[in-house]
Protein backbone atom coordinates (compact mmCIF):
# COMPACT_ATOMS: atom_id res chain seq x y z
CA UNK A 1 0.00 0.00 0.00
CA UNK A 2 0.98 3.62 -0.36
CA UNK A 3 3.20 5.77 1.79
CA UNK A 4 1.61 9.23 1.63
CA UNK A 5 3.28 12.42 2.83
CA UNK A 6 1.03 15.46 3.33
CA UNK A 7 2.78 18.83 3.63
CA UNK A 8 1.67 22.23 4.88
CA UNK A 9 4.27 24.81 3.72
CA UNK A 10 5.68 27.41 6.04
CA UNK A 11 3.95 30.77 6.15
CA UNK A 12 5.56 34.07 5.33
CA UNK A 13 5.68 36.50 8.26
CA UNK A 14 2.13 37.71 8.89
CA UNK A 15 0.08 39.47 11.53
CA UNK A 16 -1.54 36.28 12.82
CA UNK A 17 1.46 34.04 12.23
CA UNK A 18 3.04 35.46 15.40
CA UNK A 19 6.48 34.50 14.11
CA UNK A 20 8.33 36.99 16.34
CA UNK A 21 6.24 36.04 19.39
CA UNK A 22 6.44 32.25 19.06
CA UNK A 23 9.76 31.97 20.97
CA UNK A 24 8.13 33.97 23.77
CA UNK A 25 5.41 31.32 23.97
CA UNK A 26 8.05 28.56 23.74
CA UNK A 27 6.42 27.02 20.65
CA UNK A 28 7.23 26.79 16.94
CA UNK A 29 3.86 27.61 15.33
CA UNK A 30 0.61 29.34 16.14
CA UNK A 31 -1.83 26.54 15.37
CA UNK A 32 -2.07 23.54 13.03
CA UNK A 33 -4.03 23.96 9.82
CA UNK A 34 -7.20 21.87 10.06
CA UNK A 35 -6.74 20.02 6.77
CA UNK A 36 -3.58 18.06 7.65
CA UNK A 37 -5.00 15.86 10.43
CA UNK A 38 -8.37 15.68 8.62
CA UNK A 39 -6.83 14.34 5.39
CA UNK A 40 -4.98 11.75 7.46
CA UNK A 41 -8.28 10.68 9.03
CA UNK A 42 -9.86 10.39 5.56
CA UNK A 43 -7.06 8.12 4.34
CA UNK A 44 -7.91 4.37 4.35
CA UNK A 45 -6.14 2.51 7.14
CA UNK A 46 -4.04 0.34 4.80
CA UNK A 47 -1.98 3.35 3.76
CA UNK A 48 0.81 4.93 5.81
CA UNK A 49 0.49 8.69 6.34
CA UNK A 50 3.20 11.13 7.38
CA UNK A 51 2.15 14.70 8.19
CA UNK A 52 4.70 17.48 7.77
CA UNK A 53 4.01 21.03 8.92
CA UNK A 54 6.98 23.04 7.70
CA UNK A 55 6.18 25.68 10.31
CA UNK A 56 7.23 23.09 12.91
CA UNK A 57 9.82 20.91 11.15
CA UNK A 58 11.80 20.90 7.89
CA UNK A 59 10.72 18.86 4.88
CA UNK A 60 12.72 15.65 4.43
CA UNK A 61 13.01 15.63 0.64
CA UNK A 62 14.85 12.30 0.64
CA UNK A 63 11.88 10.74 2.41
CA UNK A 64 9.53 12.43 -0.06
CA UNK A 65 11.47 10.89 -2.95
CA UNK A 66 10.78 7.44 -1.48
CA UNK A 67 7.06 8.09 -0.89
CA UNK A 68 4.37 6.99 -3.31
CA UNK A 69 2.34 10.19 -3.08
CA UNK A 70 3.34 13.65 -1.82
CA UNK A 71 0.37 15.92 -1.19
CA UNK A 72 0.56 19.67 -0.67
CA UNK A 73 -2.04 22.10 0.62
CA UNK A 74 -1.88 25.84 1.01
CA UNK A 75 -3.50 29.25 1.15
CA UNK A 76 -2.85 32.36 -0.92
CA UNK A 77 -0.11 33.58 1.43
CA UNK A 78 1.72 30.25 0.97
CA UNK A 79 1.67 30.16 -2.83
CA UNK A 80 5.30 31.14 -3.40
CA UNK A 81 6.60 28.56 -0.96
CA UNK A 82 4.26 25.96 -2.47
CA UNK A 83 5.82 26.55 -5.89
CA UNK A 84 9.33 26.21 -4.45
CA UNK A 85 8.44 22.92 -2.77
CA UNK A 86 6.73 21.51 -5.86
CA UNK A 87 9.71 22.44 -8.02
CA UNK A 88 12.02 20.54 -5.65
CA UNK A 89 9.66 17.56 -5.53
CA UNK A 90 9.34 17.32 -9.31
CA UNK A 91 13.12 17.49 -9.58
CA UNK A 92 13.14 14.31 -7.50
CA UNK A 93 10.44 12.68 -9.67
CA UNK A 94 7.85 12.68 -6.89
CA UNK A 95 4.18 12.02 -7.65
CA UNK A 96 2.58 15.27 -6.49
CA UNK A 97 -0.98 16.21 -5.67
CA UNK A 98 -2.20 19.66 -4.62
CA UNK A 99 -5.36 20.94 -2.97
CA UNK A 100 -6.49 23.72 -0.69
CA UNK A 101 -7.88 27.25 -0.92
CA UNK A 102 -5.34 28.73 -3.33
CA UNK A 103 -5.42 26.11 -6.09
CA UNK A 104 -9.22 26.06 -5.75
CA UNK A 105 -9.42 29.67 -6.93
CA UNK A 106 -6.33 29.60 -9.20
CA UNK A 107 -6.26 26.19 -10.82
CA UNK A 108 -3.50 26.83 -13.36
CA UNK A 109 -1.03 28.36 -10.89
CA UNK A 110 1.10 25.22 -10.54
CA UNK A 111 0.92 24.15 -14.18
CA UNK A 112 3.57 21.55 -14.99
CA UNK A 113 4.40 20.84 -11.34
CA UNK A 114 1.36 18.80 -10.29
CA UNK A 115 0.12 15.33 -11.24
CA UNK A 116 -3.31 15.62 -9.59
CA UNK A 117 -5.29 18.69 -8.49
CA UNK A 118 -8.12 18.82 -5.93
CA UNK A 119 -10.63 21.66 -6.21
CA UNK A 120 -12.72 22.64 -3.20
CA UNK A 121 -13.57 20.23 -0.41
CA UNK A 122 -12.04 16.76 -0.55
CA UNK A 123 -13.87 14.56 1.97
CA UNK A 124 -15.26 12.51 -0.94
CA UNK A 125 -12.62 13.05 -3.61
CA UNK A 126 -9.55 12.20 -1.53
CA UNK A 127 -10.68 8.62 -0.71
CA UNK A 128 -11.98 8.30 -4.30
CA UNK A 129 -8.60 9.30 -5.69
CA UNK A 130 -6.73 6.87 -3.44
CA UNK A 131 -8.95 4.01 -4.60
CA UNK A 132 -8.53 4.95 -8.25
CA UNK A 133 -4.78 5.47 -7.82
CA UNK A 134 -4.52 2.00 -6.30
CA UNK A 135 -6.33 0.58 -9.33
CA UNK A 136 -4.26 2.62 -11.78
CA UNK A 137 -7.17 4.68 -13.12
CA UNK A 138 -6.92 8.03 -11.35
CA UNK A 139 -7.56 11.29 -13.23
CA UNK A 140 -5.75 14.63 -13.12
CA UNK A 141 -8.52 16.74 -11.58
CA UNK A 142 -10.98 16.03 -8.77
CA UNK A 143 -13.89 18.19 -7.64
CA UNK A 144 -16.83 17.12 -5.54
CA UNK A 145 -20.24 17.47 -7.18
CA UNK A 146 -21.83 18.27 -3.80
CA UNK A 147 -20.70 20.03 -0.64
CA UNK A 148 -19.47 17.78 2.15
CA UNK A 149 -22.01 16.35 4.57
CA UNK A 150 -20.39 17.60 7.77
CA UNK A 151 -22.14 14.97 9.88
CA UNK A 152 -19.89 12.36 8.23
CA UNK A 153 -16.53 14.05 8.75
CA UNK A 154 -14.16 11.91 10.88
CA UNK A 155 -12.18 12.99 13.92
CA UNK A 156 -8.88 14.53 12.75
CA UNK A 157 -5.68 12.57 13.43
CA UNK A 158 -4.15 15.00 15.92
CA UNK A 159 -1.91 12.14 17.06
CA UNK A 160 0.09 12.47 13.83
CA UNK A 161 1.07 16.08 14.56
CA UNK A 162 3.60 17.42 17.03
CA UNK A 163 0.89 19.15 19.04
CA UNK A 164 3.24 20.32 21.80
CA UNK A 165 4.89 22.64 19.24
CA UNK A 166 1.72 24.71 18.75
CA UNK A 167 0.36 27.56 20.84
CA UNK A 168 -3.26 26.59 20.09
CA UNK A 169 -5.25 23.68 18.79
CA UNK A 170 -7.75 23.98 15.94
CA UNK A 171 -11.34 22.74 15.69
CA UNK A 172 -13.99 23.12 13.03
CA UNK A 173 -17.68 23.14 13.90
CA UNK A 174 -19.12 24.24 10.55
CA UNK A 175 -18.45 25.48 7.02
CA UNK A 176 -20.16 28.10 4.92
CA UNK A 177 -21.47 31.63 5.49
CA UNK A 178 -24.88 33.06 4.54
CA UNK A 179 -23.62 36.54 3.62
CA UNK A 180 -22.54 37.99 0.28
CA UNK A 181 -19.39 40.06 0.88
CA UNK A 182 -17.97 40.47 -2.63
CA UNK A 183 -14.30 40.27 -1.62
CA UNK A 184 -14.60 37.00 0.32
CA UNK A 185 -13.62 33.61 -1.09
CA UNK A 186 -15.29 31.65 1.73
CA UNK A 187 -18.62 31.54 -0.05
CA UNK A 188 -16.77 30.56 -3.24
CA UNK A 189 -15.06 27.58 -1.58
CA UNK A 190 -17.65 26.53 1.01
CA UNK A 191 -20.91 28.05 -0.20
CA UNK A 192 -23.55 30.23 1.42
CA UNK A 193 -25.45 27.47 3.20
CA UNK A 194 -23.82 26.80 6.59
CA UNK A 195 -23.24 23.10 7.25
CA UNK A 196 -22.56 21.96 10.79
CA UNK A 197 -21.20 18.89 12.53
CA UNK A 198 -23.19 17.02 15.13
CA UNK A 199 -22.64 17.74 18.80
CA UNK A 200 -21.19 14.27 19.34
CA UNK A 201 -18.62 14.83 16.58
CA UNK A 202 -17.55 18.16 18.03
CA UNK A 203 -17.25 16.83 21.56
CA UNK A 204 -15.22 13.87 20.29
CA UNK A 205 -12.83 16.32 18.60
CA UNK A 206 -12.55 18.37 21.77
CA UNK A 207 -11.67 15.23 23.72
CA UNK A 208 -9.13 14.24 21.08
CA UNK A 209 -7.47 17.64 21.41
CA UNK A 210 -7.40 17.35 25.18
CA UNK A 211 -5.83 13.90 24.87
CA UNK A 212 -3.17 15.49 22.66
CA UNK A 213 -2.38 17.92 25.48
CA UNK A 214 -4.14 20.98 24.05
CA UNK A 215 -6.49 22.91 26.36
CA UNK A 216 -6.97 26.02 24.19
CA UNK A 217 -8.35 25.87 20.67
CA UNK A 218 -9.32 28.15 17.85
CA UNK A 219 -12.70 27.25 16.34
CA UNK A 220 -11.69 27.98 12.76
CA UNK A 221 -15.18 28.44 11.30
CA UNK A 222 -15.21 31.59 9.20
CA UNK A 223 -18.55 32.42 10.79
CA UNK A 224 -19.48 30.23 13.74
CA UNK A 225 -22.98 31.75 13.90
CA UNK A 226 -23.91 31.40 10.23
CA UNK A 227 -26.79 29.17 11.34
CA UNK A 228 -27.75 30.60 14.73
CA UNK A 229 -30.44 28.06 15.55
CA UNK A 230 -28.19 25.07 14.86
CA UNK A 231 -25.13 26.47 16.64
CA UNK A 232 -27.17 27.20 19.76
CA UNK A 233 -28.01 23.50 20.04
CA UNK A 234 -24.35 22.57 19.65
CA UNK A 235 -23.21 25.18 22.15
CA UNK A 236 -25.66 23.86 24.74
CA UNK A 237 -23.99 20.46 24.42
CA UNK A 238 -20.53 22.04 24.65
CA UNK A 239 -21.59 23.91 27.79
CA UNK A 240 -22.88 20.69 29.35
CA UNK A 241 -19.60 18.93 28.49
CA UNK A 242 -17.59 21.79 29.99
CA UNK A 243 -19.61 21.61 33.20
CA UNK A 244 -19.29 17.82 33.47
CA UNK A 245 -15.54 18.07 33.02
CA UNK A 246 -15.01 21.22 35.14
CA UNK A 247 -14.22 23.48 32.18
CA UNK A 248 -10.95 22.06 30.85
CA UNK A 249 -10.93 24.08 27.59
CA UNK A 250 -10.82 27.69 26.40
CA UNK A 251 -11.86 28.73 22.88
CA UNK A 252 -11.38 31.51 20.34
CA UNK A 253 -13.58 31.83 17.27
CA UNK A 254 -14.87 34.00 14.41
CA UNK A 255 -18.37 35.40 14.02
CA UNK A 256 -20.32 38.12 12.24
CA UNK A 257 -21.20 41.30 14.11
CA UNK A 258 -24.91 40.37 14.27
CA UNK A 259 -23.84 38.21 17.21
CA UNK A 260 -24.55 41.34 19.27
CA UNK A 261 -28.22 41.15 18.30
CA UNK A 262 -28.74 37.82 20.09
CA UNK A 263 -28.31 37.90 23.87
CA UNK A 264 -28.99 34.18 24.22
CA UNK A 265 -26.30 33.29 21.71
CA UNK A 266 -23.74 35.55 23.36
CA UNK A 267 -24.46 33.97 26.73
CA UNK A 268 -24.11 30.47 25.30
CA UNK A 269 -20.72 31.41 23.86
CA UNK A 270 -19.63 32.80 27.23
CA UNK A 271 -20.90 29.66 28.98
CA UNK A 272 -19.00 27.50 26.48
CA UNK A 273 -15.87 29.45 27.51
CA UNK A 274 -15.23 31.29 24.27
CA UNK A 275 -12.82 33.99 25.40
CA UNK A 276 -12.21 35.81 22.09
CA UNK A 277 -14.30 36.41 18.98
CA UNK A 278 -12.84 37.72 15.74
CA UNK A 279 -15.25 39.92 13.76
CA UNK A 280 -14.97 41.21 10.21
CA UNK A 281 -15.68 44.88 10.91
CA UNK A 282 -13.75 45.91 7.76
CA UNK A 283 -14.41 49.65 7.81
CA UNK A 284 -16.29 52.51 9.50
CA UNK A 285 -17.09 53.77 5.97
CA UNK A 286 -20.74 52.83 5.47
CA UNK A 287 -20.56 53.48 1.73
CA UNK A 288 -17.80 50.87 1.48
CA UNK A 289 -19.89 48.32 3.37
CA UNK A 290 -22.74 48.87 0.92
CA UNK A 291 -20.53 48.67 -2.16
CA UNK A 292 -19.10 45.33 -1.03
CA UNK A 293 -22.50 43.96 0.07
CA UNK A 294 -21.39 43.54 3.69
CA UNK A 295 -24.88 44.56 4.70
CA UNK A 296 -24.90 42.58 7.97
CA UNK A 297 -22.69 45.34 9.41
CA UNK A 298 -25.36 47.93 8.62
CA UNK A 299 -28.39 46.24 10.15
CA UNK A 300 -30.51 48.08 12.66
CA UNK A 301 -30.10 47.50 16.36
CA UNK A 302 -27.23 49.86 17.05
CA UNK A 303 -24.04 51.11 15.48
CA UNK A 304 -21.07 48.81 14.93
CA UNK A 305 -19.36 50.51 17.86
CA UNK A 306 -22.32 49.82 20.13
CA UNK A 307 -22.46 46.20 19.00
CA UNK A 308 -18.77 45.65 19.68
CA UNK A 309 -19.15 47.12 23.17
CA UNK A 310 -22.16 44.86 23.78
CA UNK A 311 -20.09 41.79 22.94
CA UNK A 312 -17.21 43.01 25.12
CA UNK A 313 -19.54 43.56 28.06
CA UNK A 314 -20.29 39.82 28.13
CA UNK A 315 -16.60 39.25 28.89
CA UNK A 316 -15.57 38.19 25.38
CA UNK A 317 -12.75 40.19 23.83
CA UNK A 318 -13.26 41.32 20.23
CA UNK A 319 -10.49 41.07 17.65
CA UNK A 320 -11.28 42.38 14.19
CA UNK A 321 -10.34 42.53 10.55
CA UNK A 322 -10.14 45.97 8.90
CA UNK A 323 -9.67 46.79 5.21
CA UNK A 324 -8.29 49.89 3.48
CA UNK A 325 -8.74 50.73 -0.18
CA UNK A 326 -12.43 50.28 -0.98
CA UNK A 327 -13.70 52.26 -3.98
CA UNK A 328 -15.39 54.84 -1.75
CA UNK A 329 -12.31 55.30 0.44
CA UNK A 330 -10.35 58.51 0.19
CA UNK A 331 -7.52 59.88 2.34
CA UNK A 332 -9.88 60.41 5.28
CA UNK A 333 -10.19 56.66 5.76
CA UNK A 334 -6.83 56.37 7.52
CA UNK A 335 -7.79 58.59 10.45
CA UNK A 336 -11.29 57.08 10.47
CA UNK A 337 -9.79 53.62 11.00
CA UNK A 338 -7.51 54.86 13.78
CA UNK A 339 -10.38 56.56 15.60
CA UNK A 340 -12.78 53.63 15.24
CA UNK A 341 -10.33 51.05 16.57
CA UNK A 342 -9.46 53.27 19.53
CA UNK A 343 -13.10 53.94 20.38
CA UNK A 344 -13.96 50.27 19.96
CA UNK A 345 -11.28 49.26 22.50
CA UNK A 346 -10.02 46.65 20.05
CA UNK A 347 -6.47 45.73 20.97
CA UNK A 348 -5.73 43.36 18.09
CA UNK A 349 -6.90 44.55 14.69
CA UNK A 350 -5.77 42.81 11.51
CA UNK A 351 -5.37 45.70 9.07
CA UNK A 352 -5.06 44.93 5.38
CA UNK A 353 -5.32 46.53 1.99
CA UNK A 354 -8.21 45.36 -0.14
CA UNK A 355 -7.12 42.43 -2.33
CA UNK A 356 -9.10 40.67 -5.05
CA UNK A 357 -9.07 36.87 -4.81
CA UNK A 358 -9.75 34.98 -8.05
CA UNK A 359 -13.33 33.71 -8.52
CA UNK A 360 -14.79 36.31 -6.14
CA UNK A 361 -17.30 38.90 -7.42
CA UNK A 362 -14.78 41.64 -6.59
CA UNK A 363 -12.14 40.02 -8.81
CA UNK A 364 -14.59 39.63 -11.69
CA UNK A 365 -15.68 43.27 -11.45
CA UNK A 366 -12.17 44.71 -11.21
CA UNK A 367 -10.99 42.49 -14.07
CA UNK A 368 -13.70 43.98 -16.29
CA UNK A 369 -12.71 47.48 -15.17
CA UNK A 370 -9.01 46.89 -15.89
CA UNK A 371 -8.10 47.55 -12.26
CA UNK A 372 -6.10 44.45 -11.40
CA UNK A 373 -2.35 44.19 -11.13
CA UNK A 374 -1.54 40.70 -12.40
CA UNK A 375 2.09 40.79 -11.30
CA UNK A 376 2.92 38.11 -8.74
CA UNK A 377 3.72 39.43 -6.22
CA UNK A 378 1.87 42.63 -7.12
CA UNK A 379 3.40 46.06 -6.71
CA UNK A 380 2.47 48.05 -3.61
CA UNK A 381 1.34 44.95 -1.68
CA UNK A 382 -2.06 44.40 -3.35
CA UNK A 383 -3.40 43.46 -6.78
CA UNK A 384 -6.20 46.05 -6.51
CA UNK A 385 -5.75 49.41 -8.22
CA UNK A 386 -7.81 51.75 -5.99
CA UNK A 387 -10.31 54.24 -7.36
CA UNK A 388 -9.90 57.36 -5.21
CA UNK A 389 -6.39 56.83 -3.88
CA UNK A 390 -3.09 56.41 -5.63
CA UNK A 391 -1.37 53.09 -5.04
CA UNK A 392 1.45 54.87 -3.21
CA UNK A 393 -1.02 56.70 -0.98
CA UNK A 394 -2.81 53.48 -0.09
CA UNK A 395 0.43 51.66 0.69
CA UNK A 396 1.86 54.49 2.75
CA UNK A 397 -1.43 55.06 4.56
CA UNK A 398 -1.68 51.36 5.35
CA UNK A 399 1.82 51.32 6.84
CA UNK A 400 1.08 54.49 8.80
CA UNK A 401 -2.13 53.10 10.31
CA UNK A 402 -0.45 49.80 11.12
CA UNK A 403 2.44 51.61 12.77
CA UNK A 404 0.27 54.03 14.74
CA UNK A 405 -1.99 51.30 16.11
CA UNK A 406 1.06 49.50 17.44
CA UNK A 407 2.82 52.41 19.02
CA UNK A 408 3.16 51.15 22.61
CA UNK A 409 1.06 53.95 24.14
CA UNK A 410 -1.80 53.48 21.65
CA UNK A 411 -1.77 49.68 21.89
CA UNK A 412 -1.62 49.44 25.68
CA UNK A 413 -4.07 52.30 26.19
CA UNK A 414 -6.65 50.25 24.26
CA UNK A 415 -5.76 47.25 26.39
CA UNK A 416 -6.18 49.23 29.63
CA UNK A 417 -9.44 50.74 28.38
CA UNK A 418 -10.86 47.25 27.95
CA UNK A 419 -9.55 45.43 31.02
CA UNK A 420 -8.88 48.18 33.58
CA UNK A 421 -11.47 50.83 32.74
CA UNK A 422 -14.33 48.76 31.31
CA UNK A 423 -13.19 45.86 33.53
CA UNK A 424 -14.57 43.13 31.30
CA UNK A 425 -14.54 39.71 32.93
CA UNK A 426 -13.17 36.93 30.71
CA UNK A 427 -14.07 33.31 31.42
CA UNK A 428 -16.68 34.39 33.97
CA UNK A 429 -18.83 31.24 33.68
CA UNK A 430 -15.81 28.97 34.04
CA UNK A 431 -14.65 30.86 37.12
CA UNK A 432 -18.10 30.84 38.64
CA UNK A 433 -18.29 27.07 38.17
CA UNK A 434 -14.84 26.51 39.66
CA UNK A 435 -15.62 28.52 42.79
CA UNK A 436 -17.60 25.45 43.82
CA UNK A 437 -14.39 23.41 43.32
CA UNK A 438 -11.73 25.48 45.11
CA UNK A 439 -8.79 23.11 44.52
CA UNK A 440 -9.41 23.16 40.77
CA UNK A 441 -9.74 26.95 40.89
CA UNK A 442 -6.43 27.31 42.71
CA UNK A 443 -4.76 25.04 40.15
CA UNK A 444 -6.14 27.08 37.24
CA UNK A 445 -5.06 30.39 38.78
CA UNK A 446 -1.59 29.00 39.39
CA UNK A 447 -1.38 27.80 35.79
CA UNK A 448 -2.33 31.25 34.48
CA UNK A 449 0.19 32.91 36.81
CA UNK A 450 2.99 30.51 35.78
CA UNK A 451 2.20 31.05 32.08
CA UNK A 452 2.35 34.81 32.57
CA UNK A 453 5.63 34.52 34.46
CA UNK A 454 7.13 32.34 31.72
CA UNK A 455 6.15 34.76 28.95
CA UNK A 456 7.36 37.76 30.96
CA UNK A 457 10.71 36.11 31.72
CA UNK A 458 11.28 35.32 28.05
CA UNK A 459 10.30 38.88 27.11
CA UNK A 460 12.94 40.27 29.45
CA UNK A 461 15.56 37.90 28.04
CA UNK A 462 14.77 38.06 24.32
CA UNK A 463 13.55 41.59 23.60
CA UNK A 464 16.62 43.58 22.68
CA UNK A 465 15.12 47.08 22.93
CA UNK A 466 15.50 48.33 26.52
CA UNK A 467 12.70 50.89 26.08
CA UNK A 468 10.25 48.14 25.08
CA UNK A 469 11.24 45.96 28.02
CA UNK A 470 10.63 48.92 30.29
CA UNK A 471 7.19 49.56 28.80
CA UNK A 472 6.20 45.92 29.28
CA UNK A 473 7.34 46.06 32.91
CA UNK A 474 5.45 49.29 33.53
CA UNK A 475 2.22 48.04 32.00
CA UNK A 476 2.28 44.78 33.93
CA UNK A 477 3.01 46.65 37.15
CA UNK A 478 0.14 49.06 36.47
CA UNK A 479 -2.13 46.05 35.99
CA UNK A 480 -1.08 44.49 39.27
CA UNK A 481 -1.79 47.75 41.09
CA UNK A 482 -5.30 48.01 39.68
CA UNK A 483 -6.50 44.46 39.06
CA UNK A 484 -4.86 41.42 40.64
CA UNK A 485 -6.47 38.70 38.59
CA UNK A 486 -4.43 35.70 37.35
CA UNK A 487 -6.40 35.42 34.09
CA UNK A 488 -5.95 39.14 33.35
CA UNK A 489 -2.25 38.82 34.17
CA UNK A 490 -1.97 35.97 31.66
CA UNK A 491 -3.82 38.06 29.05
CA UNK A 492 -1.51 41.05 29.57
CA UNK A 493 1.59 38.87 29.23
CA UNK A 494 0.22 37.43 25.98
CA UNK A 495 -0.60 40.93 24.74
CA UNK A 496 2.97 42.04 25.39
CA UNK A 497 4.25 39.19 23.24
CA UNK A 498 1.70 39.96 20.51
CA UNK A 499 2.74 43.60 20.58
CA UNK A 500 6.37 42.64 20.17
CA UNK A 501 5.52 40.57 17.08
CA UNK A 502 3.56 43.43 15.47
CA UNK A 503 6.28 45.91 16.42
CA UNK A 504 8.97 43.82 14.70
CA UNK A 505 6.81 43.17 11.64
CA UNK A 506 6.02 46.86 11.13
CA UNK A 507 9.64 47.80 11.77
CA UNK A 508 10.82 45.43 9.04
CA UNK A 509 8.28 46.76 6.50
CA UNK A 510 9.23 50.36 7.24
CA UNK A 511 12.93 49.68 6.69
CA UNK A 512 12.51 48.26 3.21
CA UNK A 513 11.14 44.79 3.78
CA UNK A 514 8.30 43.29 1.77
CA UNK A 515 4.85 44.74 2.41
CA UNK A 516 2.92 42.20 4.45
CA UNK A 517 -0.73 42.54 3.47
CA UNK A 518 -3.12 40.68 5.74
CA UNK A 519 -5.36 39.64 2.86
Amino acid sequence: MAHIIIINPRFETSYWGMEHALPLFDVKANLPVACLPLLAALTPAEHTVTLVDENVEPIDYDLCAQADIVALTGMIVQRFRMKEILTELKGRNCFTVVGGPWVTVKEDYFEGLVDVTFIGEAEETWPQFLLEWKEGRHVRRYEQSDKTDMSKVPIPRFDLLKMDEYALGSLQFSRGCPFTCDFCDIIVVFGRKPRIKTSSQIIAEMEALLSAGMDTAFIVDDNLIGNKKAIKEVLREVVAWQERNHYPMTFLTEASIDLADDDELMQLMVDANIRIVFIGVETPNEAALRETKKLQNLRKGGTMLEKIHAIQETGMEVWCGMILGFDSDDTTIFDAQRIFIKDARIVNAMIGMLAAIPKTPLYTRLEKEGRLDHADPPAYGTNVIPLNLSRETLRDGYLSVLSDLHQPAAYFDRLDALYLDARIQPERTRLRHLRRHPIRLIALNLMWAFEAAGIFTRLMRRVQEADLRNIYRQRLWKLLLRRRSPVILQIYAIKCAMHYHAHKMVQQMQTGGDIVNSF
